[in-house]
């Protein structure tokens, strides 16, 4: 494996199918780099990104997160601790989190409570609401948003390669991996699942080691590299990020915000239609899944409007933007033909060739699809 080489393994056990992702020592050391982490990584790397400096002690009965604002206030982000609650590291079955100062004892409040009987109750464990509840406020302190950490990057490319690829993440004491659905128990399906996810990896040059018996020799190689709707709307950032004038800049962004059939509009259709499908799906929990990503596509939509009228604002300036180059005139009856010939739906991301892969352990390469094995 090259120095800067990320690698995913995809094994078997059972009917259960494993992809691991493995980089560097410094990529996959990254987010611990700042001391032990007690499962707590997924929690202080974003944090630290943002630009707090974040510490794990112990409480009463299990660890807790201590990270410093800059008013000098500070956020304890807490586990159950009273009475003992029995989970893997760092992923407990609710949050509570606090901001306190002890200069300032009128600065005390809840900021985010996952308990049950909470506010937040529905969410339990999930870190994902409660790093964003954490952003609200990081946000109204002006902190600068997270920048893209250049060591996790590759290793979060790999992960969404799988992630599209129809594989499940999942979080542990012991790592983050992904695996095929629980329900695709179907070999012939787990064959087929697998190989269009190396077909992916390798598309996007990365190495891959994986059993033999795990890939489906029939089907034809190299059909799943078309670029995913995200890399076209990173084609859209880049635009943005290049234009001079807010003309320019408001072309590209009404390909998000033009009502009815933008990205945005769209996106909250998606919702609705994924929350009717899985309300018929015939378990007794669905229609409640449904009705929480109804409520959270609601307040989406809230945000889609706020948005338009944003990009309104925007478009009434008029006006060159100080900071950037003076753009060549762009046509004003054609904003979405400049923006749509701004990348090519079919093009592929540019990554480095293929790495060739570390061999599988268990079985040799199928001499069918030999590229596909390496």
């Amino acid at each position: 494996m090259q120095p800067d080489q990320i690698a995913v393994t995809i094994t078997r056990q059972g009917t259960r199918v494993t992809a691991r992702t493995s980089g560097p020592p410094a990529q996959e050391d990254a987010a611990g780099a700042f001391g032990p982490e007690h499962g707590y990584a997924h929690l202080t790397a974003p944090l630290r990104q943002r630009g707090l400096v974040c510490t794990v002690e112990y409480g009463l009965s299990d660890y807790i997160v201590h990270a410093e604002l800059p008013d000098g206030s500070a956020l304890t982000i807490s586990p159950p601790q009273e009475p003992p609650a029995d989970h893997p590291p760092g992923h407990p079955g609710s949050w509570l989190v606090t901001r306190s100062s002890p200069y300032n004892t009128a600065v005390h409040e809840v900021l985010y409570n996952s308990e049950p009987g909470g506010p937040h109750a529905e969410n339990g464990g999930s870190a994902a609401p409660l790093l964003a509840a954490i952003d609200v406020l990081l946000d109204q302190l002006g902190l600068p948003s997270a920048a893209p950490s250049s060591a996790l990057e590759p290793l979060n490319a790999a992960d969404a390669v799988l992630h599209r690829a129809g594989f499940v993440s999942e979080v542990t004491h012991h790592g983050r991996f992904h695996h095929l659905p629980a329900g695709m128990t179907d070999p012939v399906e787990q064959r087929r699942a697998v190989t269009r996810a190396v077909d992916m990896l390798g598309a996007e040059g990365f190495a891959y080691a994986v059993e033999a018996d795990l890939l489906d020799n029939s089907q034809p190689v190299g059909t799943h590299h078309e670029m995913s709707l995200g890399d076209q709307l990173g084609h859209l950032t880049q635009a943005i990020s290049r234009a001079g004038h807010t003309s320019q800049a408001v072309a590209v962004l009404s390909e998000l915000t033009a009502p009815g059939d933008g990205v945005l509009d769209r996106l909250t259709e998606a919702l609705d239609a994924t929350a009717d499908w899985w309300e018929g799906l015939g378990e007794e929990t669905d229609p409640l899944y449904a009705a929480r990503l109804r409520r959270i596509n609601q307040h989406i939509s809230v945000s889609v409007l706020e948005i338009q009228n944003l990009r309104n604002t925007l478009a009434d300036r008029h006006t060159a933007h100080p900071g950037h180059a003076q753009p060549d005139p762009v046509p004003a009856q054609e904003p979405r033909v400049a923006a749509a010939l701004a990348f090519s739906p079919f093009a592929r991301r540019s990554r480095p060739a293929p790495t060739p892969a570390i061999p599988a352990a268990t079985a040799a390469p199928p001499a069918a699809r030999p590229e596909r094995t390496r």
